[in-house]
């Protein structure tokens, strides 16, 4: 059975299964530079989707068994049903198929000094300000972000340096397939449990991530969980990040700005490396961009390159992302779809100088949303008025019955609306010039976003 680098070495043309996936269209993108035939199907169109058909990829809506004839390898998502006619096609005409993160994994080792950026929250946001920091120094890295950076307007490219910045994911234990030469681990909390069962199992996940470095092992030592993942290893020398002087690298003098933006100076080994001043707001980005630092330095990057990469960083795609400001009202589209995310992005939010912040918020996935009803209660309480819409049950079937109506009935502030046209409706009537509307979610909730930057600009 040949490996999953073999298979990529021997084949020419590779179709995606799910190619506009924030997951796929990177990959796509990173191969179609390197020079394979790159084809691809998904069932919508969407902004990737579209990216990678300018790109020159032959892609196709639906999915059909004539998509598949011709390619060498077939590449799909966990998300994609074995019934897939494309798969069943691959399966007949024995094209070798591959799951997403084993092609990841097999690209990663195509680079010698690949950067593998974990955590539960944060992952993309860190990948961006590492890729931000090594292409304005000229290092040309290869990018693979679930988020797209506004520098390149993508989520991928493949570099011609030794560098690979790529972010890592938990899901599944995806991250696994990888073999980085530095591993970064941002936080450890309670997510996917649906997969790792307890928080116990999630830090063994991160530890045993870390333990497949080669390099070096970047960590935040003000994160218990973290600290906990990276106890014992001894594959790699151990780097830390934080805000007690015991850190190889050290924020002190944490100060805001513009009432969320963090200025601060940056110590490695106790002497001043650089004075900081971030793009992007909020808490937690300090210890982000710590982590970002750090790695920028392993990999070339001088102090002033590292600082000016930070201030010049101002969010990837759907982290924090201002759509702009449409009839007096600002719109910002973001991520967050577990309660300490949203926690993190409304206490930014509250920090800047607007009248009143909403929250639209779209669950992702029947589970997870059933597990922290309670909390997204108590995330979305920190708005001044938090909008719920369905859930977005992506690949679970809701076999509790767990529904949205059930977050806002815990909320004094809360609002159930179903579906988007009636939280455009919602937010026309009741938003006023000056108010700050975030829409948040794992979801395809950006597209509400949208859909009220267009009606309010009207």
């Amino acid at each position: 059975m040949a490996t999953p680098d073999e298979l990529l070495k021997s084949a020419k043309t590779v179709h995606f299964v799910g190619i506009g996936g924030s997951g796929m269209s990177p990959l796509a993108e990173i191969l179609h530079a390197q020079g394979y035939a790159v084809t691809g199907s998904d069932r919508s169109e969407s902004d990737n989707f579209n990216r990678v058909k300018a790109m020159g990829a032959r892609v196709a809506l639906g999915h059909d068994a004539n998509n598949v004839k011709g390619a060498d390898l077939v590449v799909y998502t966990a998300a994609v049903n074995m019934e897939n006619p494309e798969l069943v096609a691959a399966q007949a005409l024995g094209i070798p198929m591959l799951e997403r993160a084993k092609l990841l994994g097999a690209i990663t080792r195509t680079y010698p000094q690949t950067v593998g950026v974990a955590g539960t929250h944060g992952k993309t946001t860190t990948t961006s300000m590492i890729s931000q920091i090594l292409l304005e120094a000229d290092l040309d890295p290869a990018i693979f972000i679930g988020g797209r950076l506004p520098l390149i307007n993508a989520n991928g490219r493949a570099g011609h340096g030794d560098v690979m910045v790529c972010e890592a994911c938990e899901f599944m234990d995806h991250y696994l397939e990888m073999t980085p030469a530095v591993a970064i681990i941002l936080n450890v909390d309670a997510d996917h449990l649906n997969y790792f069962g307890t928080l116990e199992n999630v830090i063994r996940s991160f530890g045993t991530f870390a333990s497949q470095a080669t390099g070096q092992i970047i960590y935040n030592a003000a994160d218990a969980n973290t600290v906990k993942a990276v106890e014992g290893l001894t594959n790699a020398p151990l780097i830390s990040y934080g805000f007690e002087d015991g850190c190889d690298w050290c924020a002190k003098n944490v100060r805001f700005e513009n009432g969320s933006y963090a200025v601060y100076d940056l110590y490695y080994k106790g002497e001043l490396f650089a004075p900081i001043a971030l793009g992007v707001p909020g808490e937690h980005n300090v210890q982000n961009s710590m982590a970002a630092a750090a790695a920028a330095h392993l990999c070339g990057a001088t102090a002033q390159q590292i600082a000016d990469g930070l201030a010049h960083f101002t969010g990837a795609g759907r982290r924090f992302e201002f759509l702009g400001t449409f009839g007096g009202v600002t719109i910002v589209d973001d991520y967050a779809h577990h309660p300490t995310e949203i926690v993190a992005t409304l206490g930014a939010a509250k920090k800047l100088p607007y009248k009143r912040v909403w929250a639209v918020f779209q669950p992702f996935t029947y589970t997870r949303t059933e597990r922290h009803l309670h909390e997204f209660a108590e995330a979305l309480a920190l708005a001044d008025t938090a909008i719920v819409t369905d859930i977005l049950g992506s690949r679970e079937v809701n076999t509790s019955g767990v529904h949205s109506k059930q977050i806002t009935d815990l909320m004094t502030n809360g609002v159930y609306l179903p579906d988007f046209p009636a939280v455009t409706d919602y937010i026309a009537a009741h938003a006023q010039e000056g108010d700050l509307v975030l829409t948040m979610g794992g979801g395809d909730i950006y597209k509400c976003a949208r859909m009220m930057a267009k009606r309010l600009s009207e």
